[in-house]
């Protein structure tokens, strides 16, 4: 009972929990449905604050807005103000003009040009259009001034070159002395290698030469830029016509027309590059003649020209016109073909006055005399064409290996070195026609003044001398047989031209040794020519051209010469001394003498061939006394080889036959002289002697 009491209360116990728990869960969602409720009532308030709050929010965002776009066009104005006051200002300096700041100058001709770049992409502004127009219309006015501040810039620091100034600019063996070329513009050139060994063309070309400064290097960037300017604004031409425009008397042979292009013209005459360099050559002795004045010219005075202009060229090449290059350059720097037609518009009339006289030499009339001078033309052509001119070097890899940087490059200078080419071409096929024209002349020389004395004939050694000078001009002969390439070697065929000359000579020299009437003469003139020839050759490198064969059969020659003389002139003399014919004529004039050695010879025939003896010999001393044998050495010789013969034989015939008439009458009156007078007799023989010339 007790127990069931126990159970009884403990699940009255458990109710009234699980009661209280069902009221505190009513409550619970009670509580959260009046939450929903209040929370559903602020989300309807929130909802209507909001509605009413958009307004006020469109109207701050228009508001934040407009004060964007304040702050947007206030910068805009900013930057167009700044605009009109950035042209109030480059308008302020382009009036005042570029004499006083250069570099401001440009500076607001370039900000002139950023302003019209902007008001042309602002279009929508205003007045854009009449500021763009005002622009326009002062850029237009700052060019021209530009211009003639450009041309004013360039004047004032073109002046010509004194001579003196070049010849500094020389290395030191080219600068001339007070009489050379270009000093006193008349030197002299006496022979025809004396320019050509002044100065070997090796020398010439690895020589340093510095060109002068024409215009002075502060200036140069200043006109850069004013070139600049003046290529921007579309003033090419014009800044071409300033720099390079030409109205001299060079070029210009109307003085009417002059005049007239004088006024027309704003630019200074004296002071266009062109001018300069012309003015600058003028100064150095340059003179532009023409075919007809070289023709007139005697040739001592050409000569002295040609030497000059050789000069000139090199001068005028390597320091005028590369001085010129390097302005060109650094004016036009990036404007390559501006650079390029401006030098060649420059340079054209001084290179056309300096070829022409080169032109003129190569097709004036030929003579052999020119050849030498030819020949220095030519090399310094070649030697100008090697450092300066266009010109493609031939490799054994390949055609082209390189193009030499020139000074008269690109396209605008094609036509300056076409014409620098074919000078070169003409120079040379000139002197190689002067070759076959000397070779000719020396064959066919007719001249009638012959060597009274058999000496070396004016001819020979002037052939000799020639042929001397043209081992000089090796090199450049070998270049100009190239020019003509027909297969065979250089070498070969200076050897060729060398031998064809040396048988011209012999051909005309056995010509003129027929003029002599005394064959021993004859022999004795060809025995001097062709020893003068050998000797000549041996003593130079014509002798390893022409070859010891050639030596050695003309040495052949000349001792055969030599020999035949001696034959001819002494053979009726020896005859004399002979016993032959010396036979006893059976009378009173017959002698025995012990030993035999005249028995049986008549006393008169042996007087006589003593009185004819001395006769011959007086005739052939004092005939060859007058004769000559110019080289020493063979002079000797030949004395020695007559000697050998002659005294051997008169001792033999004054001791064999000398006692008949000794034993007679005036004894001395047939034997005249002893050996030893012989001897000496001989040693005056071949000296040249005139005919009232005391005896030695």
């Amino acid at each position: 009972m007790v127990v069931m009491g126990i159970t009884g209360m403990e699940s009255l116990s458990l109710s009234e929990k699980a009661a209280k728990m069902r009221e505190s869960l009513q409550k619970s969602q009670t509580i959260t449905d009046n939450v929903v409720t209040i929370l559903g009532s602020f989300d309807h308030r929130l909802s209507a604050l909001e509605t009413a709050m958009r307004p006020t929010q469109i109207r701050t965002h228009a508001i934040r807005k407009a004060h964007e776009n304040i702050d947007k066009t206030l910068k805009a104005a900013e930057v167009i103000l700044a605009q009109f006051d950035l042209s109030r200002q480059a308008e302020s300096k382009i009036l005042r003009g570029p004499h006083e700041d250069l570099e401001s100058y440009l500076e607001a001709i370039d900000q002139l040009r950023s302003n019209i770049s902007y008001f042309s992409s602002n279009k929508g502004f205003k007045n854009s259009e009449g500021v763009i127009n005002n622009a326009n219309t002062l850029l237009v006015k700052a060019i021209s001034k530009l211009e003639d501040e450009f041309k004013q810039l360039l004047a004032s620091y073109s002046k010509p070159l004194e001579p003196d100034r070049l010849f500094e600019c020389l290395p030191n063996s080219m600068r001339p002395s007070s009489g050379s070329p270009g000093h006193n513009g008349d030197s002299s050139h006496k022979s025809p290698s004396n320019h050509h060994s002044e100065q070997p063309n090796g020398d010439a070309e690895t020589a340093v030469f510095t060109p002068p400064t024409l215009i002075p290097p502060r200036i140069l960037p200043l006109l850069h830029d004013l070139a600049q300017q003046m290529v921007q604004a579309g003033h090419q031409q014009q800044l071409q016509r300033i720099y390079s425009v030409q109205l001299t008397p060079w070029s210009c042979n109307n003085k009417e027309a002059l005049l007239v292009e004088l006024k027309e013209s704003s630019v200074v005459i004296r002071d266009t590059r062109s001018t300069v360099l012309e003015e600058s050559l003028r100064k150095l002795g340059v003179e532009k003649l023409s075919k007809d004045d070289v023709q007139k010219m005697q040739w001592e005075v050409l000569e002295a020209k040609i030497g000059n202009w050789i000069h000139f060229m090199r001068i005028a090449v390597k320091l005028l016109f590369a001085g010129e290059r390097k302005v060109c350059d650094q004016i036009f720097e990036s404007f390559d073909c501006l650079s390029d037609q401006c030098f060649a518009e420059v340079t054209a009339s001084s290179v056309t006055v300096l070829l022409s006289f080169g032109d003129a030499i190569a097709k004036s009339k030929r003579s052999p005399e020119k050849l030498f001078v030819l020949l220095d033309m030519y090399e310094i052509m070649r030697e100008l064409h090697s450092e300066v001119w266009n010109m493609i070097e031939k490799s054994a890899a390949g055609v082209i290996q390189t193009q030499i940087e020139s000074v008269f490059k690109g396209k605008a200078c094609t036509e300056i070195r076409e014409s620098a080419l074919g000078l070169t071409k003409r120079l040379a096929q000139t002197a190689q026609e002067t070759f076959g024209d000397f070779e000719e002349a020396v064959e066919k020389d007719a001249t009638k003044t012959a060597v009274l004395d058999g000496t070396v004939h004016p001819l020979t050694s002037y052939v000799i001398n020639y042929v001397k000078f043209l081992f000089d001009y090796q090199s450049t002969l070998k270049q100009l047989f190239q020019e003509f390439e027909n297969g065979t070697e250089s070498d070969s065929q200076l050897a060729s031209v060398t031998m064809r000359i040396m048988q011209a000579l012999q051909t005309n020299l056995d010509g003129k040794s027929k003029q002599y009437k005394d064959p021993a003469l004859t022999h004795l003139f060809l025995m001097n020519n062709i020893h003068y020839m050998v000797r000549s050759v041996r003593r130079s490198e014509a002798k390893d051209l022409l070859g010891d064969d050639w030596v050695q059969i003309h040495r052949r020659i000349v001792q055969q010469h030599a020999n035949q003389y001696k034959r001819t002139a002494w053979a009726k003399i020896l005859q004399c001394l002979s016993v032959q014919g010396l036979t006893s004529s059976g009378g009173g004039g017959s002698v025995a003498t012990d030993g035999g050695n005249s028995s049986g010879v008549s006393r008169a025939l042996i007087k006589d061939r003593f009185k004819v003896f001395n006769i011959q010999f007086e005739e052939l001393h004092q005939k060859q006394s007058q004769w000559t044998v110019p080289d020493t050495e063979l002079r000797e010789s030949l004395r020695l080889a007559v000697a050998e013969v002659l005294l051997p034989a008169y001792r033999s015939f004054v001791k064999r036959f000398g006692p008949l008439v000794e034993n007679g009458k005036n004894p001395q009156k047939y034997i005249r002289y002893s050996a030893e007078d012989l001897e000496r007799m001989l040693g005056e023989f071949f000296e040249g002697k005139t005919l009232n010339e005391p005896k030695r």
